[in-house]
């Protein structure tokens, strides 16, 4: 059994801190090389984590992972958010209606550990963990805006930001 894409979204904006969500291709889903330097160069949980990089998948693979999917569940997010909790708990709720390949992406470092087992694993939390879509080198900002959805740099701490999930579909 296929839920369809209102039904998909419904069961979306039913979780708590979820302000929207659409279905979108999942090619449609931007990935680009340069994402996961952004990690690397600015993001102090680089090689912290076990589902960030180096350790989350490259690019290539996820273009190829991606290319295993029909569509996408793109999650909006305002804060305060518990991006991931909520993506665990969508994919395994699609899972449980026939969604069998619902594979599950956050927003930014795990945080379920005080310390990460890097790089020995295993991890402590392989059910709740996932990694950001920006990890996987999935352009954030483009996949968003292309859905329609707003996303801007935040400039300044009073600035609102956007959080975003994904749940890959079938």
């Amino acid at each position: 059994m296929s839920l369809s894409d209102r039904e998909l979204s419904d069961l979306a904006r039913r979780k708590r801190g979820v302000s929207d969500a659409r279905v979108i291709s999942a090619s449609d889903v931007v990935v680009a090389e340069w994402v996961r330097l952004k990690c690397q160069f600015g993001c102090d949980g680089y090689g912290q984590c076990l589902v960030c990089p180096p350790y989350s998948p490259k690019p290539d693979q996820m273009r190829r992972v991606l290319a295993g999917y029909r569509r996408g569940l793109l999650l909006h997010f305002e804060p305060p958010a518990t991006v991931m909790k909520v993506v665990v708990e969508l994919e395994r709720e699609v899972f449980l209606r026939g969604g069998w390949k619902a594979l599950g992406f956050g927003a930014g470092p795990c945080g379920l550990c005080r310390t990460c087992p890097v790089p020995d694993g295993p991890c402590a939390f392989p059910g709740r963990a996932r990694p950001s879509m920006e990890a996987c080198g999935i352009d954030v900002f483009s996949t968003a805006k292309n859905a329609g959805f707003p996303l801007e740099v935040v400039r300044t701490r009073r600035q609102r930001p956007d959080y975003y999930g994904l749940i890959l579909l079938e």
